[in-house]
């Protein structure tokens, strides 16, 4: 049987993951959205499955190098809980969910110590919030007379590590001096310090925000970064890898997104994989047709959305592999598919996709969730 938390039997998770694993060197495992409790368990059941019966050894996920490493000690055996492991994680990781992946990924390596899963970000290291006490707390010894502007700078623009700054915009809270000038400013004050000790930290805290999606105005992020780091983790070790991200990030091709349209078609992650692998690369994405996020009520999608075709037929949950070459030709064409992100609003569900130019050749593996219900958030 299955249910609305539970919506995959264990016979068509593992096919699945059979139809995935038998030719991936790299998985990109993509939600289209990280806020439902349904598309996170599809995915890491997935994830069990491929480290069970196809030796995936390693999970690369959208995350900074340092935060990542936190998680890989506590896999790897380290004292503490999943929680702690998690406590400078990006948002979207901090849930129970999470910390269930984290807590199988401990087991299973505490079973086989000698294929040891292990966890990596795809970002370079980036700042924290601790670090902007750092920074003042040297300006205060150093600098005293500094001090009252560069914690004027500074203060406003620390609240992005606890909602992203295009969220404040999209929510109304944002302060109105855009972050990235704000980190310039502080930054031009550190530099003119006769002590340059704190000057590295200074400028990973403006790198933050030169490259978040509000300093940028971009939400596709830096997809060949962070490719590179998924490929060369990958050609270090030899394993195979499991990509967690969005499917904005993960799809094989360039999107457009529904929220920037006149950006047009955007290189992800996958684009950049596939260039690499080849069917080696394999994208499998994870939708669902409607539910409680939490966030928000999603409606149903739109008719001619992809993901209302996949929804006609009203079960619970399906998946195809577009591999196939029946399904191939059928699917052949262009296509919308539902994403939701962090500033989803349902009266401007109209936006909240991306689309490819030929659906087979962005995605190889379509899994569709009738109904879903929210993740459950750590204390």
């Amino acid at each position: 049987m299955t249910s609305l938390a539970d919506p995959l039997s264990n016979g068509a998770l593992d096919k699945l993951a059979d139809a995935i694993g038998a030719g991936a060197t790299i998985a990109g495992l993509g939600e289209s959205t990280r806020f439902a409790h349904q598309t996170f368990g599809v995915r890491e059941q997935l994830f069990r499955r491929l480290a069970r019966r196809h030796g995936f050894r390693a999970l690369a996920v959208q995350d900074d190098a340092r935060a990542a490493a936190a998680l890989d000690t506590y896999v790897t055996g380290a004292a503490g809980t999943a929680a702690a492991a998690l406590a400078d994680a990006w948002r979207p990781w901090r849930t129970a969910e999470m910390a269930t992946a984290l807590d199988w990924i401990r087991s299973f390596n505490h079973d086989h110590p000698d294929r040891s899963i292990r966890i990596f970000g795809v970002k370079p290291a980036q700042a924290r919030p601790a670090d902007y006490d750092t920074v003042l707390d040297h300006v205060r010894d150093a600098a005293p007379r500094r001090l009252a502007v560069l914690a004027a700078h500074l203060e406003p623009i620390r609240t992005a590590h606890q909602t992203d700054e295009h969220v404040q915009r999209a929510r109304g809270t944002h302060p109105g001096r855009p972050f990235a000038e704000h980190a310039r400013d502080a930054l031009a004050i550190v530099e003119q310090l006769p002590d340059q000790d704190i000057l590295p930290l200074m400028r990973r805290i403006a790198d933050f925000h030169e490259r978040s999606v509000a300093g940028r105005d971009d939400y596709a992020g830096d997809a060949r970064t962070w490719a590179a780091a998924i490929a060369s983790h990958q050609r270090r070790t030899g394993v195979r890898v499991a990509y967690w991200d969005s499917i904005a990030h993960t799809t094989a091709t360039p999107v457009t997104l529904g929220m920037a349209p006149t950006h047009g078609p955007q290189l992800t992650v996958g684009t950049v994989l596939r260039e690499q692998y080849g069917p080696g690369y394999v994208a499998a994405a994870i939708g669902f047709h409607h539910g409680d996020l939490g966030i928000a009520a999603v409606p149903a999608p739109a008719p001619d959305w992809l993901d209302a075709r996949l929804g006609a037929a009203a079960q619970s949950a399906l998946w195809l592999d577009l591999r196939t070459p029946d399904l191939h030709r059928y699917w052949n064409a262009p296509a919308t598919v539902r994403v939701i992100s962090g500033i989803y609003d349902p009266a401007r569900d109209a936006v909240e996709h991306l689309t490819v130019d030929n659906l087979p050749a962005a995605l190889d593996i379509l899994v569709h969730l009738r109904q879903v219900t929210p993740v459950h958030p750590l204390p």
